[in-house]
């Protein structure tokens, strides 16, 4: 006879969020694509029991037509727009983590934006990682016209300096994304404990 029950299929028990930071206000990511913004993003969220917004999911949203129709259709520099706005919004909301676009910090709005209202978090990689990870789908409008590690080595030096005003700087090429999250959620707890601090 023995127990009917096998204790491996119990119910779990509930997962309180993994962190009990209090955290203030939105949690931007930035950085290039392919370096892990919406897969950390997502990750980071749940362990901070905060929902997860994808700006570019947004932006999509909002026009009816992806990122890459939305590029083609009416270039870049109307795109950037709508991305400004879309990221305005959800700064003036509760706390919530943002993976933003590449290039969302292009835009002088969003920068002081991101600097007033959010704590950012530039997920930095290597060149190669970005190159093999951007390359993985076909939807990059940017990667649409030459050699990717090309146009992805130009964007990240073009655009390094803006990513390298984030208040907390974590590297993406350590390995697993689970790795990267805990990364930030330390990196985020020794920020934090810095602020009320001082």
């Amino acid at each position: 006879g023995g127990f009917a029950t096998d204790w491996r299929s119990m119910p779990a028990p509930r997962r309180k969020p993994s962190v009990s930071l209090q955290v203030d206000r939105p949690i931007a990511l930035v950085g290039m694509m392919g370096a892990g913004k919406t897969t950390v993003g997502r990750r980071l969220a749940a362990a901070l029991n905060l929902r997860f917004h994808d700006a570019d999911a947004e932006i999509e949203q909002a026009a009816g037509m992806s990122v890459a129709d939305l590029f083609a259709r009416h270039g870049e520099e109307s795109f950037r727009r709508g991305e400004a706005q879309v990221i305005e919004r959800l700064l003036t909301g509760p706390p919530v983590v943002i993976a933003t676009g590449g290039g969302a910090l292009l835009n002088a709005a969003t920068r002081s934006l991101v600097k007033a209202r959010a704590i950012s978090v530039w997920i930095r990689a290597d060149v190669d990682t970005l190159v093999k990870r951007a390359t993985k789908r076909a939807t990059r409008p940017l990667l649409k016209n030459g050699d990717p590690k090309e146009i992805i080595s130009r964007l990240l030096d073009a655009r390094t300096p803006y990513y390298a005003a984030a208040d907390i700087v974590i590297d993406s090429d350590i390995g697993s994304h689970a790795r990267t999250v805990r990364a930030i959620v330390d990196a985020l707890s020794a920020f934090l404990g810095e602020e009320r601090a001082s």
